[in-house]
């Protein structure tokens, strides 16, 4: 099955599906305020974040509390930094990294 990257104005989503219509189908089932702005599908059917361009470095702990967060904020990935802040007194710095580092594991 096909990989899909779909682009909104405040995420990117990546999904399998058949078409590019069952994919954004797929994007307006999980998120329906979130507008399909392209779809492109991907030329191989893995994808691969790296951590160096997200300023992250050694080994990633996968963290209950920072996917709790991205799950409240319904995946808003500044709002998600926010609350993480608030419920660990974590600075900026930390919290952007733990959940960054995070959005690979899904909420």
């Amino acid at each position: 099955m096909p990989l899909f990257e779909i682009e909104t104005p405040s995420h990117i989503v990546i999904t399998w599906a058949e078409t590019a219509e069952k994919a954004k189908e797929t994007l307006y089932e999980n998120y329906p305020s979130e507008e399909a702005v392209r779809v492109t599908k991907r030329p191989r059917d893995v994808w691969v974040i790296s951590k160096a361009v997200l300023g992250i470095t050694g080994r990633i702990e996968k963290s209950e509390l920072a996917r709790e967060c991205l799950s409240r904020a319904s995946g808003d990935k500044l709002h998600a930094i926010r609350l993480y802040m608030q419920q660990t007194g974590s600075d900026l710095e930390t919290a952007r990294k733990t959940i960054e580092s995070n959005i690979v594991y899904g909420w």
